[in-house]
């Protein structure tokens, strides 16, 4: 015989269990967005929650395929290990990571393949402070092979700030050339894939930068690329 107020605890747990409300569905840019944000926010603040990372998870996914709600093309720096700092799980990001987070024909053909084929709503774009492949170029160091090849991706974008902030030392142009490595990654992007400009023009894809901070934690979210628009049109018309 159950004790009457051990009956009522019992039901009041079911009772919650059974009103939990259900996930929320990640469907557009902006639900993506916001769920990035708050994941870096728990991270940053030593309260990750570390979601979507059990058996049963893994045990679905395998089951029934991956539906990521967004990728991230991120740095190859073990610093900045993406589903971590955006406190996501298993299924939940399509993550591209190359050095100094460029966007060459390997990953525009990743994204495209997660654009078309997974149908996100969202693409990010996250450099990192301190990025070694930014500094290399900003130093002009030698690189041989393929890295050489590689990193003369970001060649424009170091070449860029020199002009806009010409007084200023190596070091002080890190910050300067992180960011605009960024937008540079996306104007490579956008150039380059007719599928990815269709879908933004059409409005069923957003394309936005970030920057990911190693000491603080913190992502500072850059937003679309300011010249969006005027690319997507020079690109359609170059293509064309």
């Amino acid at each position: 015989m159950i004790a009457p107020r051990l009956l009522t605890s019992i039901l009041a747990l079911l009772i919650l269990i059974g009103c939990a409300a259900p996930e929320r569905p990640i469907a557009t840019a902006r639900d993506a967005i916001e769920e990035l944000k708050t994941g870096n926010e728990r991270f940053a603040a030593g309260r990750a929650r570390h979601p979507h990372s059990d058996r049963a998870r893994r045990i679905d996914t395998a089951e029934h395929g991956q539906h990521p709600f967004a990728a991230v093309v991120g740095c190859s720096d073990s610093r900045v290990p993406v589903e971590i700092v955006l406190d996501q799980g298993l299924g939940d990001l399509f993550v591209i990571r190359v050095a100094g987070n460029v966007i060459a024909t390997d990953e525009t053909g990743s994204i495209e393949y997660v654009v078309e084929h997974l149908g996100i709503p969202l693409v990010v774009v996250m450099g990192h402070v301190h990025c070694g492949a930014v500094t290399a170029v900003l130093e002009g160091s030698h690189e041989h092979g393929s890295i050489s090849e590689l990193v003369g991706h970001i060649q424009p974008a170091v070449e860029k700030v020199r002009r806009e902030h010409p007084g200023l030392s190596n070091e002080a142009l890190v910050p300067f050339a992180v960011e605009q490595n960024v937008w540079h990654s996306i104007e490579d992007l956008i150039a380059h894939s007719d599928g990815v400009r269709g879908r933004i023009t059409a409005g069923t894809l957003e394309v936005i930068g970030a920057v990911y901070d190693i000491s603080t934690a913190k992502v500072r979210w850059l937003g679309r690329h300011p010249d969006e628009a005027a690319l997507c049109r020079s690109s359609m018309h170059a293509s064309n």
